[in-house]
């Protein structure tokens, strides 16, 4: 396949991009800084544009099949975050223009602002106050997603992310904003960013998740 890649230089996005050339796609990094990217493939171009800019992507995104986002943005003390909803919006119209019908990006466990309350001690307490920001960020940018009708999206939710390379393990999914376990509680704090990335992947030839939200966690 042909695939736009946003957020390639981050660690998620490093894995996505290996992975998915590993795989024998064709890559375009759609990048800030390309200088970033020490990756080198005959299948891989590596552009520059602003996020924030739908025509700045729309010629990158012609000619793909999918987008695939890891973009993220840092949480602030003294103001809101705003990089999730408003790139997507930018992302959306250039999708519009090039006729590109397909995307998934990846948030995080918990965006719903009700959805931790069976989250453990540390986590309710001390972790989510304290990235409540983006968290609320990423769930208008799903919300934002849910009333685009006609566009073919998928929301990756993982927990805390491990700099760890795809992994063999099974991953667990769930609809929601956390995997839960027979009890109903969170099953699992953290995960491989490469085990993201694996999972990102499987859906290009995947209808399972198509204009959801869905939680993972590796067994």
């Amino acid at each position: 396949m042909k695939i736009a890649v946003l957020g390639a230089t981050g660690q998620t996005g490093q894995y996505l991009v290996n992975q998915a050339l590993q795989q024998g796609h064709t890559v375009t990094a759609i990048v800030r800084n390309p200088g970033k990217l020490g990756v080198h493939h005959d299948n891989l171009k590596v552009v520059e544009a602003d996020i924030f800019s739908a025509d700045s992507l729309k010629a990158h995104f012609r000619g793909q099949d999918v987008i695939l986002s890891c973009l993220g943005f840092q949480t602030s003390f003294f103001s809101a975050v705003t990089g999730y909803s408003l790139s997507m919006r930018s992302v959306i119209g250039a999708m519009r223009e090039a006729r590109v019908n397909r995307i998934i990006t990846m948030t995080s466990w918990y965006t719903e602002p009700a959805s931790g309350v069976q989250s453990p001690y540390l986590i309710r307490f001390l972790l989510l106050p304290m990235i409540r920001r983006v968290l609320t960020n990423m769930h208008e940018m799903e919300q934002f997603l849910h009333k685009t009708e006609d566009i073919t999206w998928t929301v990756v939710r993982p927990p805390g992310l491990k700099n760890l390379s795809a992994s063999a393990q099974e991953i667990l999914t769930h609809e929601g904003y956390f995997v839960p376990d027979s009890r109903g509680y969170p099953a699992g704090s953290a995960v491989g960013r490469g085990d993201v990335a694996r999972f990102m992947l499987s859906l290009l030839n995947s209808n399972a998740w198509v204009k959801k939200g869905v939680a993972i966690a590796t067994k």
